[in-house]
């Protein structure tokens, strides 16, 4: 590997970019560090949050169901057609999450009385008193992770991903 000389603040993806250019690609190489810089985000962010849910005995995707489940309002309850719309998941991952729920006694599903064909998938006693507890600590971890960041700063962050995510998605 080619010696690079690293600037006071390089990151490695600053020294990866050097590192191209010495070996004589002249092309735009940011979104290369802005791509692998957000990879490194993901990664960390999905270990921290991670950590708080596995403190509950709890997976991000399970978290997410009975997230959405509360965050709906009373009755918390969806069919799970609702439910892998919201989360933007397939029927088959959705499924699997929620067989994992029912047998951790978090969620019931439950056939609708208008009609038999249709399932109500709804928040247990123990699925709320779950989610009231870690939601918190769920919170409390991304607040954490942009804590080096002001106001102003999670302000403009948030505008730019919100228009960057609204211009890639289809």
């Amino acid at each position: 590997m080619p010696i690079t000389v690293k600037q006071a603040d390089d990151d490695d993806l600053d020294v990866f970019a050097h590192q191209w250019r010495t070996e004589g690609i002249e092309g735009d190489l940011l979104p290369m560090k802005v791509i692998g810089r957000m990879f490194r985000l993901m990664k960390t962010i999905e270990a921290e949050v991670g950590k708080c849910h596995e403190a509950f005995d709890l997976k991000y995707g399970e978290f997410d169901v009975l997230a959405t489940l509360r965050r709906t309002g009373a009755p918390h309850c969806l069919t799970p057609s609702q439910l892998h719309q919201s989360m933007l998941l397939s029927s088959g991952a959705m499924t699997n999450r929620l067989d994992k729920l029912e047998q951790k006694g978090l969620i019931a599903r439950t056939h609708s009385q208008e009609d038999r064909r249709s399932v109500k998938v709804q928040l247990t006693d123990k699925g709320m008193q779950t989610i009231e507890a870690v939601f918190p600590c769920h919170l409390k971890t991304l607040r954490q992770l942009l804590g080096n960041l002001d106001d102003a700063s999670r302000e403009r962050l948030v505008g730019s991903l919100k228009q960057w995510l609204a211009a890639i998605q289809d």
